[in-house]
């Protein structure tokens, strides 16, 4: 037997919105969501049990550092990678510049705009709801200007909502995180490989490998930090060498290549899951977790043969009718087609 509140609730379905779940309880939220998805190929969200994520904050991510809890930060490119990240627990998630060829599939990250990390940046920003969110400034969205950057970062916080930026570079960049800093932007630094740089640095090289170009790194650490970054990636430098630079510094580091003494550590989702084809160059510091492009690949090849072979949908997949109305439906069928209708 109906309940009241699921009777109402049935019949008010055809104009249920968006607005309406987000303000009613959860007992209605959780039944208009499974009565929904009875009709459509996708739902935002799935009904999740207990209370909403706590939120992770900047000041979170300051007090891992201080307790000397890693920091786990995971790249995300879109709705679902970003719900991924998010519902498994991650720290940080990061909308990087790797999404030019992960999800857009050019050729380095040199190729990617402002436009395309703001359009992936609000996809991911609608699926994550615990984790702390940085978008990174791609190549020619911050280099000529102090000022260029704030605009760009701005963008990138309205436009995208992300709660803060990462930029490449030590040194020279210092003046341009003080800006933004200067002005409440969060900006996570990032120093050793920098691949917006790439063709400067004679390609992917692990860098800090000789006492001058360490001692450099070190500088650039320095010089971030007071600029008043709140962190940096160290990309692709000899473990020792990332060690004595996290503990000369007093704001986390997270670690991509840089061996296991950083603060934290960051993945391209697409690398560490095996979102791609088998024969891909993956680089050493990439540990693959799944095989996930294979299980989709299976998967599609499965649906491809049950369709050919008309297995499938069966009619657990179809909707039910009543037989007496497809029979008055054919009846006037076929009176149409005798007065020439058809």
């Amino acid at each position: 037997m109906r309940t009241a509140l699921s009777s109402r609730l049935l019949s008010a379905l055809p104009t249920l919105t968006t607005s309406v779940l987000r303000t009613s309880t959860p007992l209605l939220r959780t039944a208009a969501y499974n009565v929904q998805t009875r009709f459509s190929s996708h739902s935002p969200l799935a009904p999740t049990q207990g209370p909403p994520p706590k939120k992770k904050t900047l000041e979170t991510i300051r007090n891992m550092y201080k307790k000397g809890t890693p920091i786990v930060m995971m790249t995300a490119h879109d709705f679902p990678s970003g719900l991924a990240a998010d519902m498994a627990g991650v720290d940080m998630v990061l909308i990087g510049d790797s999404l030019a060829m992960v999800a857009l599939g050019m050729e380095d990250t040199n190729e990617v705009e402002l436009e395309d990390i703001i359009h992936h940046s609000k996809a991911v920003s609608r699926a994550v709801k615990s984790a702390f969110l940085v978008a990174d400034l791609p190549m020619g969205s911050y280099e000529i200007s102090p000022e260029h950057a704030l605009t760009s970062a701005l963008r990138l916080i309205q436009k995208g909502r992300s709660h803060s930026v990462k930029l490449e570079g030590g040194l020279e960049m210092a003046p341009t995180i003080r800006k933004l800093t200067s002005v409440g932007i969060p900006v996570l630094g990032h120093i050793g490989l920098t691949p917006q740089r790439q063709h400067s640095l004679g390609g992917f090289k692990v860098q800090g490998k000789s006492v001058k170009t360490a001692l450099a790194l070190l500088d650039d650490a320095f010089a971030v930090q007071e600029a008043g970054a709140f962190g940096m990636v160290l990309e692709c430098i000899p473990a020792p060498i990332a060690e004595v630079i996290t503990e000369e510094l007093s704001i986390p580091t997270i670690g991509i290549g840089a061996g296991n003494p950083t603060s934290g550590q960051v993945l391209v989702q697409t690398d560490m899951s095996g979102n791609y084809p088998r024969g891909r160059f993956i680089p050493k510091f990439v540990k693959v977790y799944a095989d996930i492009f294979e299980q989709t690949k299976r998967a599609i090849e499965q649906y491809a043969v049950e369709v050919r072979e008309r297995s499938y949908p069966e009619e657990v997949h179809s909707y039910k009718i009543d037989e007496k109305v497809v029979d008055e439906f054919k009846e006037a069928l076929e009176k149409r087609r005798q007065r020439g209708g058809l």
